[in-house]
C-alpha cells in the first residue's frame, strides 16, 4: 500500500538547462543594476570632492588676492610710542597717530633730542625667550622710567619666530594681539605687552590660544572690540610687513642699519648690548646715553649734561 499524493515529474536535461540560463539571466540583470548604483555613487562623490577642491581653491585665491587692510593705528612708525599721562601722573599713555594704509613707508617717531628724555625703543618677538628675559629683568625698570616722564618707550613688535610653534603661527598671531591692543585700546598696551612676557610660552610649543590671548588683554585693561581682531588676525599682513621692513632696514633714529636679531634695543640711537638679566647695566647705559645726548645737543661742550632720574629698585 502506498501514500497517495501527486507526484512531480522531474524536469529533463533542456528544462534543466532553460532554468540555469534564466537564474544567470537575472543574476547578471542584478548585478548591472548594482554596479549602476556603485557607478552613480562614485559620480556623486567625485562630483562633491571636485566641488569642495573648488572652493579650497577659490578661497585660497580670494585671500591671496584680497587687499591687505590698513596697519594698527597708534603704529605709524611701525611701533607704538609710550609716554607719562601728565606731569605728575604715574600713568601711561600712547602717542596717537593714524594708521598706515597698505603700501604707506612708516613714518619715524620724532625723538626728543635734547638729553632730558630718555627715547627707549625695543624690537621684540613674543615668543623669543631672550626678550622674554629682558623684559622680565627690565620691565618695571622701563616703568617707572616712563611713568615720570624721564623717558619714552617704543615697543615694535615684529614675527621672527613664526615657525617656531608647532604650526599655530604664535609669534605672528601675538604680534596681531599686540597691534589689535594698539589699535583698539593703546594706554592698555603697556600692561598687555607685560603681561605677554609674563605668561610667554617656550619656543616650539604651541603657544596661547586666540582665548588666552584675548584674556590678558582684557585683564590688561583692552577693550572687548580687541577680541574680534585677534580671532580675524586683522592685522597679519602689517605684522608680516613690519618684520621685513625691520629685518631689511634702515631702522631710523639709529646707528644700525637693520635688526639682526630680538631683542634689539636702541636708547636715543644706540644699541644695548650688554646682559639681558642685570637691571643695574641697563638703567646705567640709559643714564648713560641721555646724558651724551645732552652734551651733543649743549653749545658748550663742557655743559652739565641734565640729570636723568633714577628709577627706584
Amino acid at each position: 500500500m502506498s501514500n497517495g499524493g501527486a507526484s512531480q515529474p522531474r524536469p529533463n536535461r533542456n528544462e534543466r538547462r532553460e532554468a540555469a540560463r534564466e537564474k544567470a539571466r537575472a543574476l547578471r540583470e542584478e548585478q548591472k543594476k548594482k554596479d549602476r548604483r556603485k557607478k552613480v555613487l562614485i559620480q556623486a562623490s567625485v562630483i562633491v570632492a571636485v566641488v569642495a577642491v573648488a572652493g579650497i581653491i577659490a578661497l585660497l585665491i580670494f585671500n591671496s588676492i584680497k587687499p591687505a587692510g590698513p596697519g594698527p593705528r597708534n603704529m605709524a612708525s611701525d611701533g607704538i610710542v609710550l609716554t607719562a599721562a601728565t606731569e605728575g601722573d604715574a600713568t601711561i599713555t600712547a602717542v596717537e597717530t593714524p594708521a598706515l594704509e597698505p603700501g604707506e613707508d612708516p613714518v619715524p617717531t620724532v625723538q626728543d633730542e635734547s638729553g632730558d628724555v630718555a627715547n627707549i625703543v625695543t624690537y621684540i618677538d613674543y615668543l623669543c625667550p631672550f626678550c622674554g628675559q629682558f623684559e622680565s629683568t627690565n620691565s618695571e625698570t622701563m616703568r617707572t622710567l616712563v611713568e615720570s616722564g624721564a623717558a619714552t618707550l617704543e615697543v615694535h613688535p615684529i614675527a621672527i619666530l613664526t615657525n617656531r610653534s608647532a604650526g599655530t603661527q604664535y609669534s605672528l598671531r601675538a604680534a596681531n594681539a599686540a597691534g589689535c591692543v594698539a589699535d583698539l585700546s593703546p594706554d592698555a598696551f603697556f600692561d598687555f605687552n607685560e603681561a605677554l612676557f609674563a605668561n610667554q610660552p617656550e619656543e616650539s610649543s604651541t603657544g596661547l590660544t586666540n582665548e588666552q590671548l584675548k584674556s590678558l588683554a582684557s585683564e590688561a585693561g583692552a577693550s572687548s572690540q580687541v577680541g574680534a581682531c585677534i580671532d580675524e588676525v586683522r592685522f597679519k599682513s602689517w605684522v608680516q610687513d613690519a618684520t621685513t621692513r625691520a629685518l631689511s632696514g634702515p631702522i631710523p633714529n639709529s646707528e644700525i642699519p637693520s635688526v639682526q636679531g630680538t631683542p634689539t634695543v636702541l636708547v636715543n640711537g644706540k644699541q644695548y648690548q650688554g646682559s639681558l638679566d642685570d637691571a643695574a647695566e641697563f638703567q646705567a647705559f640709559v643714564t648713560q646715553a641721555a646724558s651724551e645726548s645732552s652734551l651733543e645737543s649743549s653749545d658748550d661742550p663742557s655743559a652739565t649734561p641734565t640729570p636723568t632720574p633714577t628709577p627706584s629698585q
